[in-house]
């Protein structure tokens, strides 16, 4: 075999790890598992964007955040997943935030580098701690792409909104997670 066959072949078997490796869609899940997502959710999101009207309202700060949404489809929806867990809620989200906020720090100028830099470590960080929970890349990147007022908070971001609000989904998470039999959260706390 030629070295240019030996290639083709290479290139055609990384291409069918493109394909998949299982067949079919994801199990359905109950009804009362849909429900109770739906229930912490409600009440998880309702909470930090209710603490966010009347308390937070004139001034600079803010708890509600793009990627507790995620966080809630997680700890609300997947309480079994490891992703899940709090030492990846709030973990995760933390150390996110502060290397998103240095990113920005040093980097603002160059805004793409900042952004591209800050989600890499902050996904090799949580790998590091064994926090890796996937909405932290979207607060290390809100980090860099948010707001003014985002951007004033410098590193209170990391206690408000993030430390804050990720304490105040667990909090929900713990509460509403543990009603029905059927559910138990955490798996571990550490």
């Amino acid at each position: 075999m030629s070295q240019g066959t030996d290639d083709c072949a290479g290139f055609r078997a990384y291409l069918r790890k493109m394909c998949g490796s299982t067949r079919g869609s994801p199990p359905r899940v109950s009804t009362s598992e849909i429900l109770w997502s739906w229930i912490g959710a409600f009440l998880g999101i309702g909470l930090v964007a209710a603490i966010t009207q009347f308390y937070m309202a004139g001034t600079d700060l803010t708890l509600l955040i793009g990627s507790f949404g995620a966080s809630a489809v997680l700890v609300y929806g997947a309480v079994r997943s490891p992703l899940a867990q709090p030492r990846n809620l709030v973990g995760g989200h933390m150390i996110s935030a502060v290397i998103g906020v240095t990113a920005w720090t040093f980097l603002h100028e160059y805004p793409w580098l900042a952004a591209a830099l800050a989600v890499a470590t902050a996904i090799a960080a949580m790998h590091l701690t064994r926090t890796l929970h996937p909405p932290g890349g979207a607060t290390a990147l809100i980090a860099v792409i948010g707001s003014p007022k985002i951007h004033a908070l410098g590193y209170l971001y990391v206690l408000v909104p993030v430390t804050y609000g990720a304490i105040l989904l667990l909090t929900v998470a713990l509460l509403v997670n543990n009603i029905p039999r059927s559910r138990s959260y955490p798996e571990t706390w550490l």
